[in-house]
């Protein structure tokens, strides 16, 4: 018997697109089609390494964009829509793998079943939903990614947006991320300072399992 989870799960991607067709000049660095994640493999559905959004989140990210491109700044995308199949992936290693050689790097402080307890890891992903980015920023005229205190994919309270450890610099840095995303409709994650969900979100109740393709989108 199928649970009323797996009747949200679709495979339709007809109401998505290719990020970079509607930014151009974004930088995609899709950690999860690599083997540098706290995992440390590359995770399931993950074809190409390439970001996928709904068109209405792709558009609200374009505004954005050409609003921070003016600023000389330019957005970096870590991960972008994810299919429930990687989701499956992260869980399964949650709760059966006992690997976790890539603890040093992105979990340090925490055992690795504390990353879906304290809120890291979601068992139903809002980036399955299609509307939801992993993103920070790239000063234009130097090409280094802004200092934001902690990288992307690191768990733990120093990268909770509102962390007041860090420096007045760095904390400036998120928050000129933040503002222009919420300015566009997005809206914030309170232990990640680099997740921003699109607020009207075209699929709120839909999960969606086809692989992060260009391809599969052209069939």
């Amino acid at each position: 018997m199928s649970t009323d989870f797996e009747k949200q799960v679709i495979s339709d991607p007809s109401g998505f697109v290719v990020l970079a067709d509607f930014v151009p000049g974004i930088i995609q660095e899709i950690r999860y089609h690599s083997t540098y994640n706290f995992i440390g493999e590359r995770i399931d559905g993950y074809e190409e390494p390439c970001a996928l959004l709904t068109i209405e989140a792709a558009r609200a990210l374009k505004s954005a964009a050409n609003e921070l491109n003016v600023r000389g700044y330019r957005f970096k995308v870590f991960d972008a829509y994810r299919p429930a199949t990687a989701v499956k992936h992260f869980v399964l290693w949650g709760i059966e793998d006992t690997d976790i050689r890539m603890k040093p790097y992105f979990y340090p402080d925490l055992a690795k079943q504390e990353l879906f307890s304290k809120g890291y890891i979601a068992k139903r992903s809002s980036h399955s939903r299609g509307s939801a980015v992993d993103l920070t920023l790239l000063d234009m005229a130097t090409g280094k990614e802004l200092d934001m205190g902690s990288p992307f994919d690191f768990f733990g309270p120093v990268s909770h947006p509102d962390c007041t450890s860090i420096t007045d610099e760095q904390y400036e840095n998120r928050m000129i991320l933040r503002k222009v995303m919420l300015r566009n409709g997005f809206a914030p994650l309170d232990c990640e300072w680099w997740h921003f969900m699109l607020e009207d979100e075209p699929y709120p109740d839909t999960y969606f399992d086809f692989p992060v393709s260009t391809q599969y989108l052209k069939k």
